[in-house]
C-alpha cells in the first residue's frame, strides 16, 4: 500500500512538468474518493463567507493552515465523530484518532472513503496529498504515509475544518 501511494505521488508529481506548469501548479488531479456530482454542495464565495467564521473560511475555502498546537481538537479525547465544519459531512471517528505529536488532529482513516477526496498538491515547492471534504470540497489538511500500523496513513487535519459531535 505504501509503495503504491509513493509510486502514485511520483507519477503525479511529474505531470505538472509535462504540462509546463512546474511546482507552482495549484492542487489538481483528483486521485480518490469524493461523492457523485449530484450529491456535491456548490456555493458562491460570498455564500461561504457568510456561513463560515473567518478562520473556517481561511482554512476550508482558501487552503489555509492553522498554527500547530493551537486548534481546539489537537488534544481532544472525547468519543464521537468529527464533521466537516462547512457541510456537516461525517469525516473522521474518534476511534481512528491518534496523537502524532505534530500539533494537528491526526486520524488513520476516514469514516467512509468517499467522504474525503485526495488531490496532488504541488504548492510551496513540495509534493503532498491534500485532503478535501468529499461533499463541499473544503480543504481539510493533508495525508501522509507515516501513520500507525492500522493503515500506515496520517490524515493531518486542521481543527478549524472540523466540528465534533458526541453522537454516533
Amino acid at each position: 500500500m505504501k509503495l503504491m501511494r509513493i509510486f502514485s505521488l511520483l507519477i503525479l508529481s511529474a505531470l505538472p512538468f509535462a504540462c509546463g506548469r512546474g511546482l507552482d501548479a495549484k492542487p489538481a488531479l483528483k486521485k480518490i474518493g469524493g461523492l457523485p456530482k449530484g450529491k456535491r454542495i456548490e456555493k458562491s464565495d460570498a455564500e461561504w463567507k457568510k456561513q463560515l467564521t473567518a478562520e473556517e473560511y481561511y482554512v476550508l475555502r482558501q487552503q489555509g493552515t492553522e498554527r500547530p498546537f493551537t486548534g481546539k481538537y489537537h488534544d481532544h479525547h472525547e468519543k464521537g465523530i468529527y464533521l466537516c465544519a462547512a457541510c456537516r459531512l461525517p469525516l473522521f471517528s474518534s476511534t481512528t484518532k491518534f496523537d502524532s505529536g505534530t500539533g494537528w488532529p491526526s486520524f488513520f482513516a476516514p469514516v467512509q472513503r468517499e467522504n474525503v477526496e485526495e488531490l496532488a498538491d504541488f504548492s510551496h515547492g513540495m509534493t503532498r496529498t491534500e485532503v478535501r471534504c468529499g461533499r463541499c470540497g473544503g480543504h481539510l489538511g493533508h495525508v501522509f504515509d507515516d501513520g500507525p500500523r492500522e493503515t500506515g496513513l496520517r490524515y493531518c487535519i486542521n481543527s478549524a475544518a472540523l466540528i465534533f459531535t458526541d453522537r454516533k
